[in-house]
């Protein structure tokens, strides 16, 4: 099913601003329809470090036996965010919609900017998918089969974890839903507290190169209302790859959406990113390192 007129109109009428009008415009938008689906997870605040924030939440449908393990990321800024719960429905939401079809669900916290800065991001997903490789098969996950999702920061974070494992990475599949690689510079205030304020440094920082040779298969997305910068960070790595000679990643432009929409929307009637995903994982082989 396709994206109701109603909330087409009233996503437009949000513009591309990020902002609180536009978060709490989407989450007022899709609250009924997102908290009637809500389900509590089957772990809740697992530690997977020693830092208050590494907890994740895992939800799994019943009888899970060697499912995909789909691991959701949140935005922020890399200054704030949430994996919620069965009350705060955001982000909690993605756990739920993955369970819901099949998977495994991992819906995760990370350490926050500024007090931790580049690279904190990317080890703190590696943490995640060790504790995965030891603990998921016990909860109906197979630890070969580990899809990182993020969206707008949480991608931001996805692509550094594919840079500082290149070449040894654990996981089956990424999704980048409108996040910054490096396309353009790191000049925003919310950049400069994750990535710091030295301009000659973040180009070691930036994860383009990265993304433009791994060979963990890519899903990539951006919106249709996302501001300019994140749909230039989605050009710039679908011609990083062109020019790299390595397949682009599926995805695609989303029509409708805005930067908050495109994330919060999963798992409600509109199913045309749903049913990418979907199908994107169900495609996945196993990860590189297992096949080898």
């Amino acid at each position: 099913m396709g994206m109701p007129p109603a909330a087409r109109r009233a996503i437009a009428a949000l513009g591309r601003e990020i902002g609180p009008a536009s978060l709490q415009g989407v989450q007022a938008l899709y609250d009924e329809e997102q908290r009637r689906l809500s389900v509590a997870p089957v772990l809740a605040d697992a530690p997977y470090g020693e830092h208050e924030r590494q907890r994740l939440d895992l939800y799994a449908p019943a009888g899970a036996s060697g499912a995909p393990l789909f691991v959701w990321v949140h935005g922020g800024g890399f200054l704030r965010g949430d994996k919620g719960d069965l009350e705060r429905w955001p982000n909690a939401h993605a756990g739920r919609w993955a369970a819901a079809n099949g998977m495994v669900g991992v819906v995760v916290n990370y350490r926050l900017a500024p007090e931790h800065r580049w690279p904190s991001g990317a080890e703190d997903l590696a943490a995640v998918v060790a504790w995965l490789e030891a603990h998921a098969a016990a909860h109906g996950g197979d630890p070969a089969l580990i899809v990182l999702a993020g969206t707008s920061a949480g991608a931001a974070h996805v692509a550094s974890y594919l840079q500082r494992e290149a070449g040894r990475e654990q996981i089956a599949g990424a999704v980048l839903l409108s996040g910054l690689y490096g396309v353009a510079p790191f000049s925003d205030v919310r950049d400069r507290s994750y990535y710091g304020e030295d301009d000659a440094a973040h180009g070691g920082m930036a994860s383009l190169s990265a993304l433009a040779q791994t060979r963990v298969p890519l899903f990539a997305a951006c919106s249709e209302y996302d501001p300019p910068r994140f749909q230039a960070e989605y050009a710039g790595l679908i011609e990083a790859r062109s020019r790299a000679g390595q397949p682009l990643p599926v995805g695609g432009v989303i029509a409708g959406h805005n930067h908050f929409s495109l994330a919060y929307h999963l798992g409600t009637a509109d199913r045309r990113l749903s049913d990418a995903l979907l199908d994107f994982v169900a495609g996945l082989p196993k990860s590189l390192d297992s096949t080898q």
